[in-house]
């Protein structure tokens, strides 16, 4: 079965040496636009190429605005600061994530609650959201949702979509809007991923994507908030500009402020890379396809969009059927040079996180035990 799959991921790459998880490709306006950044000499956080990003990611998604950022988290942790995540706070989000979410609310001096994500999807399971909020959630007089439990207020639901796989962002909402707190979309993997024709990052009050190396197109290392609110998307330029009031020459902060802004030489390639998109993601979807028959034919499951949405199929994933088997094709894959890897840790399994609230976190650690990523770069030949 191993020996099978190497053979069919080095047949799909075109090459017998190592293949790595997901690499970035550069096959457009990558040198040229960087080369007129450097000749412009506006490298740093001002220039046109960052304002020209900017435009093309909010384009593309239909969000009205669009704030570009050093790193993915960065970008969460502004969303969440004008969100209304405060000091003392709590964050409903999944323990089945990257630690950037729980970093990016714990940058805040938050206290994330984990509740489980939905099998299919992979992200926050409405399910287990309703019976939480019914258990410990009640409005008060001042309009806030509180936890009954714990007397702090719920500020921010933080649904994941992981891997590229759209969460159920319709049941979520509501949910959401019943009980007062903020809908926030950490859609960091999941750029050219659609729910219900609409795309991810834009259901939510705000936003962010990643533009990290390994993601479907990278800006090296970058981040985006989206919003459809003027005064949000005002409000996040400002304090990732180190909250500067505009002057030609004098130098002015009226609040604190982070030197987040994405440099004009990181935006350069980042437009570059949209300008690719549409055709890294039809490349993408062929290779999940492609996985999808090999699973079909050899006996192994491999997720595919759940109904009503669009992957981008960032990074495919199987399931074993054991953590026993899940260790074996890690361990077998890897040592034949065709990398592969676990879902991440659960955040409620870190030490870190211990003194969070949990829910039943059963699919959480059902999926961890089981789910292996693979290689799913764009294999342009």
């Amino acid at each position: 079965m191993y020996s099978s799959f190497v053979k069919f991921v080095q047949e799909l790459y075109g090459t017998k040496e190592p293949i790595s998880l997901h690499s970035p490709r550069f096959e457009g306006n990558e040198k040229r636009y960087l080369l007129e950044t450097i000749d412009s000499s506006f490298v740093s956080s001002v220039g046109e190429f960052v304002n020209r990003f900017e435009q093309s990611v909010a384009e593309y998604t239909g969000s009205n605005y669009a704030i570009a950022t050093i790193n993915g988290t960065s970008a969460l942790h502004i969303a969440l600061k004008l969100a209304g995540v405060e000091p003392g706070t709590e964050v409903i989000t999944q323990s089945f994530t990257f630690i950037a979410t729980c970093n990016a609310i714990r940058y805040c001096n938050a206290i994330p609650i984990f509740v489980d994500v939905d099998s299919k999807t992979l992200g926050l399971s409405h399910q287990s959201l309703q019976t939480f909020l019914e258990s410990h959630a009640e409005i008060r007089d001042d309009g806030n949702c509180w936890n009954k439990t714990t007397n702090r207020r719920i500020s921010v639901c933080l649904p994941m979509h992981s891997f590229g796989f759209p969460a159920e962002l319709d049941h979520l909402n509501k949910l959401c809007s019943q009980y007062n707190i903020v809908l926030v979309e950490d859609a960091a993997e999941s750029l050219g991923s659609f729910y219900k024709d609409q795309h991810t990052g834009t259901i939510g009050k705000i936003a962010i994507i990643s533009f990290n190396g390994n993601k479907i197109t990278t800006t090296g290392g970058g981040g985006i908030i989206l919003t459809s609110d003027p005064e949000i998307a005002r409000r996040a330029k400002h304090i990732t500009t180190t909250a500067k009031i505009p002057h030609q020459w004098n130098f002015v902060h009226d609040d604190v402020g982070y030197n987040y802004r994405l440099p004009n030489l990181n935006a350069a390639l980042g437009l570059a890379q949209m300008e690719s998109l549409p055709k890294y993601l039809k490349q993408k979807r062929t290779i999940a396809e492609q996985y999808q028959q090999w699973g079909k034919d050899n006996g192994v499951q491999f997720l595919k969009e759940p109904k009503n949405t669009q992957s981008n199929y960032w990074l495919n994933a199987l399931l074993t059927e054991s953590k026993e088997e899940r260790d074996q094709w890690l361990s077998k894959t890897n040592e034949m040079g065709v990398m592969t890897r676990p879902a991440w840790t659960p955040m409620h399994q870190l030490l870190i996180n211990q003194d969070c609230i949990t829910s039943d976190l059963s699919t959480t650690e059902w999926l961890f035990d089981r789910l292996i990523n693979v290689p799913s770069s764009v294999n342009i030949k």
